[in-house]
């Protein structure tokens, strides 16, 4: 696989936005009403929201279920088109449960839908598509102390901190696309049906899991073949059990303060709530995973491997109430020979990504709102096209932590084709 050529990084860094006047006219425009509608249903920060719908099913609370419902609405700005528009959307809209039988048996559930917008509503009983679906649904036994090991559609994902995501509690906007590596070609929605594992060893927490991958992949949907230069993510279709088995795995080292792993969903952020420096490391790897052609037009099987190592660091910095948040990872992927996902935006394929994202939670200055300013940075080489960058800027207002905020964001992504895409995206998040 190629390496990220760092003279290409540096020399050729995003180019920013250059549109005529009454474009940053508009772009101005929808900031301040950002801005503005932030400040008109910022209330006085309410008490810790605590454990939430929790409910108790004995005297001593050690038999529970809890309830957890969000919803994440967008609004979208191409500010790359020719026509200035505006486009809603419900990025998220979920539930999840999860009951504690008793200290030693859990099981979640978790159900959703994802980006829905105009152009893909339809009358309802008209469509085929699902637009609810199964995002997790495990069970879970406690063996001991430093070990738990479940089954079912699950989110113990390999790799890297990014690919365990929370999406309650991101720093920017939304996860790096390429960190869910397996989204499609391998998993449901970056989940697998498999057995996992877990556990705290001392300051070590780690995860590992063996799955069974989909046989209906993106690439296979989309008719996407593999040629004698190009990899298809199609084994499982093609190839049958010999590409039945992937395995993944992540483990991080906890320096400061311990982070649970009750639930498989990293913190993005902790507004300062922690101290926590981590080290990680982690894998994915599905044996025939993709195919290619060989010279006789005979399909043979490639193996996919993604490997990446990561940091992750929270630490309260300045006055009273304020912390920096930092992140940085280095993901390998082989996906097989020049492999690019169809459709993905350059986003999965076989090469090299850096990826950094930087926020600073601001002092506390008034009773309604906390500001969190951030930045992140992706630096991709695509063994088949060559590099890209992408930047994003934004801020979070945060109105009662990551449980009502508002957050704004402007990204810059750059194309191996020398094309930039320019998005502003204004969020609105409340989950309970």
């Amino acid at each position: 696989m190629k390496h990220l050529n760092w003279e290409t990084v540096a020399s050729n860094p995003i180019r920013l936005i250059q549109k005529p006047s009454f474009m940053r006219t508009k772009l101005i425009a929808v900031l301040t009403l950002t801005l503005a509608t932030t400040a008109l249903f910022a209330q006085k920060n309410a008490a810790p929201y605590g454990s939430g719908l929790k409910v108790s099913l004995n005297e001593d609370g050690s038999k529970y279920y809890r309830l957890i419902t969000w919803h994440q609405a967008w609004l979208q700005s191409d500010l790359s088109a020719d026509n200035f528009s505006v486009t809603p959307s419900l990025r998220r809209s979920r539930m999840l449960m999860f009951a504690q039988i008793n200290d030693r048996f859990l099981i979640l559930t978790h159900f959703g839908l994802n980006s829905l917008n105009p152009a893909k509503m339809d009358p309802t009983g008209q469509s085929s598509a699902a637009q609810l679906f199964m995002h997790d649904a495990w069970a879970e036994w406690k063996v001991n102390e430093n070990l738990y090991i479940g089954s079912g559609l699950h989110y113990w994902n390999g790799i890297s901190r990014l690919s365990n995501q929370s999406t309650l509690n991101m720093l920017s906007l939304d996860n790096a696309r390429h960190s869910w590596a397996t989204i499609g070609t391998s998993d449901q929605f970056a989940r697998h049906m498999g057995v996992y594992a877990k556990g705290k060893v001392g300051k070590l927490d780690y995860r590992v899991a063996w799955n069974s991958p989909i046989v209906n992949s993106l690439d296979a949907n989309a008719g996407f073949e593999a040629t004698t230069e190009q990899a298809s993510y199609t084994g499982r279709r093609d190839l049958g059990t010999s590409a039945s088995n992937a395995f993944a795995g992540y483990f991080n080292y906890q320096f400061w303060d311990q982070e649970s792993n009750k639930l498989p969903y990293f913190v993005g952020t902790y507004f300062g709530g922690k101290d926590v420096f981590n080290i990680g490391a982690g894998f994915f790897s599905h044996a025939n995973g993709s195919v290619l052609l060989d010279g006789n037009g005979a399909t043979v099987g490639q193996n996919v491997n993604i490997v990446a190592v990561d940091a992750f660091l929270e630490k309260k910095v300045g006055g009273e109430g304020a912390a920096v948040t930092a992140y940085a990872s280095y993901q390998m992927n082989d996906y097989g020979q020049n492999y690019q996902l169809k459709g993905s935006s350059e986003d999965i394929f076989s090469g090299n990504v850096l990826y950094t994202q930087a926020g600073y939670v601001l002092p506390d200055f008034n009773d309604n709102v906390r500001v969190q300013p951030y930045a992140t940075f992706t630096a991709k080489s695509i063994d088949n096209a060559g590099n890209a960058n992408t930047v994003g800027i934004g801020a979070n207002f945060l109105l009662n932590g990551h449980n009502s905020k508002i957050s704004v964001e402007y990204k810059s992504t750059g194309r191996t084709d020398g094309t930039t895409g320019n998005m502003l995206t204004t969020q609105a998040v409340i989950f309970l």
